[in-house]
């Protein structure tokens, strides 16, 4: 019997952690080190899942605007995709901030934990800066600028513009219906062709999955210092268990209840749908990039009609960051734990409220978790050197995070989709026909 698509990704993922750890960056055959080839595989899956983002985003939210018709129903779908990306991004939040003023990470032995963890290393500081440079508060500003890209063949091959075709394709789809009809229809079956295909396309490179996750994850095992993991445990351990633990609440209580009683489906019938999206977006830290899958499960597992999953998917791939700002939240906590700042209530809230704005304003910008963190510690007084506290444990906690940002998109194209009436999304039948 074929094992699923999950089974196979998740074996993949377990025998990638085993490679990865006994070949490292040095061992090699024939000259070729296994590192460079856990490299070339991760890469070539990526690049293939990128291939087809922009065409399958563009034919997906046009075909599924210009099938919603009036904007009445289009103001109403974005409304209710708007208040859902808020409310989620908020529980998350308050739910990081909770957890971490509980186990006070930033705190250890009753030192702060700067003091504990000494010097910083320089060559740390010196990549967070390089990262974080020239960047600030006015870049959430910038999410308005890039809604609207001047030169939209260019937004196209700029993978950080993926809210400005958005944008441009919704308005496509919205004007799509309010031409004269011969045009009109000749438009749509282009668009769905397009669409179809797209969707032949993803099915494709889906099937070649588990390689793709086997080279991505046994590369980040095989770059992994292994020695220095003793002393990550001792000193940044509560802190990277805090994080994880807040991640977890979100995506096992907090979720599964708003599915269970906004939606009203089984929550546990979303996990097995989501499955194979879940571990790729575990693999590649990546929304957008797992942005294909995404759209494959929610529609063809979960039973969410396209029209829904168009408009929701694409712009929470964008926008809608929950692992992320409670990520943001919990290390700019930390940080000033570590820095030994006793925070207020008043200055708590304004964390709060900057990991909101910037998980959505610097969403799309490279290195994003570390520009809004940067934002927050301004607000607060502390230095962006800071950051470099907690980098060692980033790679392994945005794997995390990446994950919750996909599962709560997905969770909210099926509460979403049943508020507007939709039948047959998440009915035990489908669901099972499709995961076994």
């Amino acid at each position: 019997m074929k094992l699923k698509l999950h089974w196979q990704i998740l074996i993949a993922i377990v025998l990638a952690v085993g490679a990865g750890w006994v070949a490292g960056k040095e061992t090699s055959i024939f000259g070729v080190t296994f590192y460079q080839s856990f490299d070339f595989i991760g890469k070539l899956f990526l690049n293939a899942l990128k291939m087809i983002i922009v065409p399958l985003v563009m034919s997906s939210v046009i075909t599924g605007i210009a099938g919603i018709g009036s904007s009445g129903a289009l103001g109403r779908l974005g409304g209710k995709t708007l208040l859902y990306y808020l409310a989620t991004s908020l529980f998350a939040i308050l739910v990081g901030l909770a957890l971490v003023n509980l186990f006070t990470p930033g705190i250890i032995d009753g030192q702060p934990a700067k003091e504990v963890l000494g010097q910083l290393d320089s060559n740390m500081v010196a990549d967070v800066m390089s990262k974080v440079e020239g960047k600030g508060a006015g870049d959430v500003a910038e999410i308005f600028i890039r809604m609207f890209p001047p030169n939209i063949i260019k937004a196209a091959a700029d993978n950080g513009q993926l809210l400005g075709i958005i944008v441009f394709s919704l308005f496509f789809g919205v004007f799509l219906t309010r031409i004269e009809e011969p045009f009109a229809e000749t438009m749509y079956n282009f668009w769905q062709g397009l669409f179809q295909v797209m969707m032949k396309i993803t099915d494709l490179i889906i099937k070649f999955a588990p390689l793709g996750v086997f080279g991505l994850v046994a590369k980040v095992v095989a770059e992994t210092d292994t020695g220095k993991l003793g002393d990550l445990a001792s000193s940044l351990g509560v802190f990277f268990i805090t994080v994880l633990l807040a991640l977890a609440v979100h995506v096992l209580v907090t979720l599964p209840l708003m599915l269970k009683f906004v939606a009203r489906v089984n929550p546990w019938r979303h996990y097995r749908a989501m499955a194979p999206a879940l571990l790729t977006a575990f693999s590649t830290s990546s929304s957008a990039s797992t942005l294909p899958l995404t759209l494959e499960c929610v529609e063809k597992n979960a039973g969410v009609s396209n029209r829904t999953t168009s408009f929701v998917l694409p712009l929470g791939a964008t926008v809608n960051m929950d692992g992320t700002a409670l990520y943001e939240c919990v290390a700019a906590m930390f940080i000033a734990q570590a820095y030994g700042l006793d925070l207020s209530f008043a200055t708590q809230f304004l964390v709060v409220t900057i990991a909101l704005l910037t998980s959505i304003g610097v969403a799309a910008i490279p290195s994003a978790s570390l520009v809004a963190i940067t934002v927050i510690l301004a607000a607060i007084g502390l230095p962006a050197e800071g950051i470099a506290m907690i980098m060692a444990t980033d790679r392994i906690l945005d794997m995390f995070r990446t994950a919750v940002n996909v599962f709560s998109d997905s969770c909210g194209a099926v509460i979403i989709g049943k508020l507007q009436g939709e039948t047959g999304i998440l009915e035990e039948n489908n669901v099972a026909e499709v995961t076994g």
